[in-house]
């Protein structure tokens, strides 16, 4: 018959062993116990913390289970589920900054930082247009378009519409990849270069399109100016070679 919660000694317990050790000493099954509170006759709250945790690859992936299968699990009702679900929300909102505003961007991974836990676990693509003022400093966040896991459409028109309105001239594009794969696809170069032919004729500056996968990001312009300088070496060494022969 497997033990209680109450058998197990004091320094065992979640609730006690925090309390003696802290926090950052508890296994992430530990910590998913505390918010679980009870087990069943058959089963601790630590091991149906154990039996959630199996549901992903890792503790990140929690925030992607849905309510529905948390409540297949035996001993988690509606009430857990959504505790679950509401802690994993927080911890989302307390790994992403509490205001972009203001914020100053001097780089890709400043972008990035910005926005990775908030768009790295999203499961539809969600573009979103940054402004800045002269010293690149975060004016407006505005989410532009929300997509399905396949496919997002924008035009550059719809994007410039919003920097003109807003009487800025500075801005950068983020979207994520639900994938997890920041790789650019053919359709996000040819959106990023359209978007700064049009820029360049209005005299705006179109900073960069960042791309968000899990944990991992791309800079398009970054990306495209490797590619370039790849090319151009080629093109280099094969006229190099040819007024050789």
């Amino acid at each position: 018959m497997p033990l209680k919660m109450k058998q197990l000694p004091k320094s065992e317990r979640p609730y006690e062993k925090l309390l003696m050790y802290g926090a950052k000493k508890l296994s992430n099954a530990e910590l998913l116990a505390i918010i679980i509170k009870t087990g069943t006759k058959e089963e601790t709250a630590i091991d149906i913390a154990n039996r959630i945790l199996l549901l992903s690859e890792n503790i990140s992936g929690l925030a992607n289970i849905s309510i529905e299968t948390l409540e297949k699990i035996k001993g988690i009702g509606k009430v857990k589920a959504i505790q679950i679900k509401a802690v994993c929300e927080l911890a989302t909102r307390i790994n992403s900054p509490i205001n972009k505003i203001n914020t100053q961007i001097f780089r890709p991974s400043d972008v990035a930082k910005m926005f990775m836990q908030e768009l790295k676990h999203e499961k539809r693509e969600i573009l979103k247009l940054i402004l800045l003022n002269t010293k690149n400093e975060v004016v407006k966040n505005i989410e532009l378009k929300i997509g399905s896991i396949r496919d997002i459409y924008i035009t550059s028109t719809e994007v410039l519409k919003e920097v003109i309105k807003e009487e800025l001239d500075r801005f950068i594009v983020v979207h994520n990849h639900p994938s997890g794969d920041s790789t650019p696809s053919q359709k996000d170069i040819d959106f990023t270069k359209r978007l700064e032919e049009c820029s360049k004729l209005l005299k705006i500056d179109f900073l960069d399109h960042i791309v968000i996968g899990k944990d991992k990001y791309t800079s398009i312009k970054r990306y495209l100016e490797k590619n370039n300088n790849v090319k151009n070496n080629l093109e280099k060494n094969l006229n190099n070679q040819l007024k050789k022969l």
